[in-house]
């Protein structure tokens, strides 16, 4: 007994930090597969001693709040889904019901309330409890109506969802490895929860509704179906779903899961909900799952198969990731030989070795990865060496996460990498500089460092001659380098690859530092943490490289090589905001979203900030009278709080 209990405490640690390395720090430390089977070991060992703790992630569900984001607790708690990978109970549970059987989407859940035909509110599902009230995001969303035909008040559920052609597009923009995204649904998350709407734009986030949860006045019939359609006709995109009985429950199941491979959204599985409302709500719930809905998991293709070898593949960050390269096997209708295993310490779990029987399946379908080691010879041969330049490598332990990196500052991979970013086509914009190209031209010493790259014509015949080159392709390129010199500080700013710096951030901090280049090198981290939108990561990072004198003096060298427009000078009598702080919060009717505002008081001078506090001159507020955060405190330090009216007066 005692030793059950040791087990499930280890097992509520190890869950939980699990959960929060991948909804909070993007960082998968675990296999899908592994984690339910270790929640599955879980429950079982509850439901037998009778116990569950507190902490359990059988009865705490979502992510904390941890963000600058404005909280809200919702007026019902939401719940999580019991869910079963066994097509029998499935079927047991819909017994002689009608119900709704749709997609389980693999996304963020956000909660919109319309008031008078427009969106008011928009709230994360966050811990089930509080959210974070993310409603000028919502507004971003590509598909979401901000206004619709019903007038009363709208209380509805949906999954806000980034599809897999954007997810791999976005991913393609970050030329850091370390820096790209794992799957879809952390990518979303990141650009729901965002504090800059423009990014939240950019990331075409779409919304699939899934539940209505409250309409006034509005006769349903009873039926959750009917409520999905009346959702469709005000406007909403609503999950596919599909009206079944018990008889057909297996026909649909199949269908959908044929569906699956040719569709560009992230499911992780099926939902049953129960049409006739009343009787759904009559059965209530338990403290964490609805007793009127299940989730169907798909229960995974998993194949028998040979690791061959553990591939290491250095990143431009000197991050070494490990590849299983295993004897080719078919699953769900494609054939895989490669599943990345992200970290040694991911390794050390599985207990890999070269030669291992393992299990390997697609996580939602989609996904390869390594689901169990049969063998388990263990992990051994860690290259001591970097299998790009030799150079020494070393384990560091971040996160509790053991990872491998090459220490040689001078990586053949880094400096490919990291040329590649800098001529690509945010940073500097060089065409005829591929990859393979750089490759060739460091290896042969045309280039050593960036600014090398605007004296190829140094290397004319020899270019010339090399194979794939002529007169005509060298002509371009050194065309190209030429017009790479006209560029922009932010443009220059991304192209140094500063990790985590992507060129929003960059103009974001290029903007706040008056796209001044000495302020840029000298700035300290608690500057930059008060760029609203810059957070103590991206600080850190970008201070320490200029820290190092080598990149100060490349910085200073590439300055010179390029022509950066000069600021149009303003007249004095427009900088009417010089010195003067903002804040803005709430609904904005006059302007397109606060982003429009802050640009317009930024070119007059002002400053604009996240939060209220002793060195805040206004805070913009179009509900003066609000109970707000952000009222309360600009109340107890005597700030104004001015409507946009008043704003505009001010102009």
């Amino acid at each position: 007994m005692a030793e059950k209990k040791k087990r499930m405490r280890e097992l509520v640690e190890l869950l939980n930090h699990a959960r929060r390395a991948y909804e909070q720090q993007d960082m998968e430390i675990m296999s899908n597969y592994e984690y339910d089977k270790l929640y599955d070991e879980l429950l079982g060992l509850e439901q037998e001693l009778g116990t569950t703790l507190a902490s359990s992630p059988t009865v705490n569900v979502g992510y904390e709040v941890l963000s600058e984001l404005p909280k809200e607790r919702h007026e019902r708690p939401m719940l999580s889904l019991d869910k079963t990978k066994d097509a029998n109970q499935f079927k047991e549970f819909l017994g002689n019901q009608k119900a709704v059987l749709s997609w389980k989407l693999d996304g963020l859940t956000i909660v919109l309330t319309y008031r008078d035909g427009t969106l008011a509110k928009a709230v994360t599902r966050g811990n089930g409890e509080v959210g974070e009230v993310i409603t000028n995001n919502a507004r971003a969303f590509k598909n979401l109506p901000l206004c619709i035909p019903y007038k009363g008040e709208l209380v509805l559920r949906g999954e806000a969802i980034i599809g897999y052609k954007d997810f791999q597009r976005i991913n393609e923009e970050i030329a850091d490895v370390d820096a790209k995204y794992k799957n879809p649904r952390n990518l979303c998350s990141g650009s729901v929860r965002q504090l800059n709407s423009e990014i939240t734009a950019r990331r075409n986030v779409h919304f699939l509704a899934f539940t209505l949860v409250s309409a006034g006045e509005v006769d349903f019939h009873n039926s959750r179906h009917g409520q999905l359609k009346w959702l469709e006709e005000q406007g909403f995109e609503v999950v596919e779903n599909h009206l079944v009985t018990a008889d057909k429950l297996e026909e649909e199941v199949a269908w959908f899961a044929e569906r699956i491979l040719e569709n560009d959204f992230p499911s992780d599985g099926l939902v049953l909900v129960y049409d006739d409302i009343a009787y759904g709500q009559s059965l209530g719930s338990t403290a964490k799952f609805p007793r009127d809905s299940y989730a169907f998991k798909w229960m995974d293709e998993v194949k028998e198969t040979k690791l061959l070898k553990i591939q290491w593949s250095p990143s431009r960050t000197g991050l070494i990731n490990p590849i299983a390269v295993f004897e080719p096997v078919e699953l769900e209708g494609t054939t895989v030989s490669r599943a990345s295993v992200h970290n040694i310490s991911i390794m050390e779990s599985l207990e890999l070795g070269e030669g291992d029987e393992i299990q390997v399946y697609k996580a939602n379908m989609i996904i390869p990865q390594i689901a169990e080691n049969l063998t388990r010879s263990g992990v051994k041969d860690i290259p001591t060496v970097c299998p790009v330049c030799g150079g020494d490598t070393k384990i560091s332990m971040e996160n509790n996460t053991k990872t491998l990196y090459c220490t040689n500052p001078l990586c053949q991979a880094k400096q490919i990498k990291a040329f590649d970013l800098f001529v690509s086509r945010d940073a500097l914009n060089i065409e005829g500089l591929s990859e393979a190209t750089l490759e060739k031209f460091i290896a042969r010493g045309f280039i050593k460092d960036f600014s090398d790259i605007f004296y190829l014509d140094r290397y004319e015949e020899e270019i010339k001659s090399m194979e794939g080159f002529g007169q005509k392709s060298y002509e371009n390129l050194i065309k190209s380098t030429e017009r790479a010199k006209d560029t922009t500080l932010p443009r220059l700013v991304y192209s140094l690859g500063i990790a985590n710096v992507g060129l929003s951030n960059a103009k974001m901090i290029c903007r706040e530092l008056d796209n001044d280049p000495e302020k840029l090198m000298n700035v300290t981290a608690e500057e930059l943490n008060a760029i609203s939108g810059v957070g103590s990561v991206i600080a850190r990072k970008f201070v320490d490289y200029f820290a190092e004198k080598e990149h100060r003096q490349l910085f200073e060298k590439l300055l010179k090589e390029v022509h950066i427009p000069q600021k149009e000078t303003q007249r004095k009598e427009e900088q009417i905001f010089q010195n003067i702080n903002f804040v803005i919060t709430g609904n904005v009717e006059h302007f397109a979203n606060r982003n429009e505002i802050k640009e317009l008081i930024e070119a007059k001078g002002g400053k604009v900030t996240g939060s209220v506090t002793s060195k805040t001159n206004y805070l913009i507020n179009n509900d003066v009278r609000s109970s707000s955060s952000k009222n309360k405190k600009a109340k107890e330090l005597n700030i104004p709080i001015i409507s946009e009216e008043d704003f505009l007066k001010m102009l």
